[in-house]
């Protein structure tokens, strides 16, 4: 049986991630109160900010950049996507 969360991101009960993608306290944080799918729309942002801001995740201002942006996106009201990005039509 899956465990569910009540996902501050999704505002609802969902399915909860199954470990703490991410060290420390955040990622205790992360594991307690996000769902799978708040965690998956936050990779696509993650993926989309490393690409149009060319970061790398090896250099720790990158590395802080992301997970100030995760914070945002998963608890503080969202994370805005890169200047001049339009979503795709459709």
């Amino acid at each position: 049986m899956s465990r569910t969360v009540f996902c501050a991101k999704l505002k609802r009960e969902a399915e909860g991630l199954p470990f703490a993608p991410y060290p420390g306290e955040l990622g205790r944080r992360i594991y307690a109160e996000i769902s799978r799918e708040a965690w998956a729309q936050w990779l696509a942002l993650q993926t989309m900010l490393i690409n149009e801001h060319r970061l790398s995740p090896l250099e720790p201002a990158a590395r802080r950049f992301l997970e100030g942006e995760m914070e945002k996106f998963l608890f503080g009201g969202g994370a805005a996507p890169p200047a001049g990005y339009v979503p795709p039509a459709g």
